[in-house]
């Protein structure tokens, strides 16, 4: 995606409006509005085509993403934790954001392959839903251990009843179940208007992002260095999940894009209920403040490149 396209133009404008301090601001009720408007219209999308698909190797790459998502974790756990020699609580907060997943980066891969007409796996959105659970439990085992305390009734209840996932695999549901011709007459709202619902979108997550530069600032340059740098590495192993279940070229870069990715609307409200000695402004910082807008902005091409050459090495395993 290049420097000129409108959705990365209202980012910026976002961006530059915050930093500047402008009175732009979209109302929550419209940020709501247009959150739940994109997670149904990812999770549509995928369910119509997940319709037109075998389900014998879905169950294997869940159990695949899965265990990549706790490895992610894991993996950003040790190097905040013995290299930038962060606090236990804080480094298992941030470990599980950068192994979960972040959907607006996702809408914004979609209009990526979708503007080069680059087809990819229909079971993504399922995918995408199921990494926000692992890393979240992983993050609260790094930090509490097992314990009677860990509250993992409530965490379920917060990770599997959130807005996101009810909407996003609701979606998938609705989809698959209706299939194309019963969701014709609402078509114009979720499939043609989605470029401009992420425009919005990504207005106010602009917004959010200059916030978080203020604690960029506190906290040094290792956040920034570990927001840039996790997701290379974490694109790295989703590439090469990818190559390994088989997946063709658009559905193993999109996997290096949702490993690359990190979250900062399930984890956080997570970490909140079960770690909240952690210091939420850290895990924002680098999750909004850093690694969202070099996603967005950079990082996406890198990662379709890098599956692009994986698979010139590999012959590529998928279709």
């Amino acid at each position: 995606m290049t420097m000129l396209d409108p959705v990365l133009l209202f980012f910026l404008l976002g961006l530059t409006a915050g930093l500047l301090r402008s009175e732009l601001r979209l109302p929550a009720a419209v940020y709501d509005l247009i959150s739940m408007l994109l997670l149904l219209a990812i999770g549509l999308k995928g369910g119509v085509e997940l319709a037109k698909q075998p389900f014998s190797a879905l169950a294997w790459q869940t159990l695949a993403v899965m265990g990549m998502g706790s490895l992610l974790a894991l993996l950003a756990f040790g190097v905040l934790r013995f290299v930038g020699r962060l606090p236990r609580a804080d480094a298992a907060s941030i470990a599980a954001h950068y192994g979960s997943v972040s959907v607006a980066t996702y809408a914004v891969g979609v209009d990526y392959f979708t503007n080069r007409q680059i087809d990819f796996e229909a079971q993504m959105p399922l995918l995408l839903a199921v990494l926000e659970i692992p890393a979240i439990l992983v993050g609260i085992l790094l930090a509490r251990g097992l314990s009677r305390d860990m509250r993992l009734g409530v965490v379920a209840r917060e990770v599997f009843l959130g807005k996101g996932i009810v909407l996003l695999v609701g979606g998938l549901l609705i989809g698959w179940i209706a299939g194309p011709e019963e969701l014709a007459p609402i078509t114009p709202l979720f499939f043609d208007l989605f470029k401009g619902i992420l425009a919005l979108f990504l207005l106010e997550m602009g917004l959010i992002t200059a916030a978080q530069f203020g604690s960029l600032r506190r906290y040094g340059l290792f956040l920034v260095l570990f927001g840039i740098c996790m997701p290379l590495i974490s694109s790295t192993v989703g590439i090469a999940v990818g190559l390994g279940l088989g997946m063709s070229l658009g559905g193993t870069a999109m996997l290096g894009i949702l490993a690359a990715s990190a979250s900062y609307i399930a984890v956080p409200a997570a970490m909140r209920i079960s770690v909240p000695e952690a210091n939420p402004t850290l895990s924002l910082a680098a999750a909004l403040g850093v690694t969202f807008p070099f996603n967005v902005l950079v990082g996406i091409p890198i990662y379709h490149a890098m599956a692009t050459h994986a698979f010139e090495l590999t012959g590529g395993l998928g279709p």
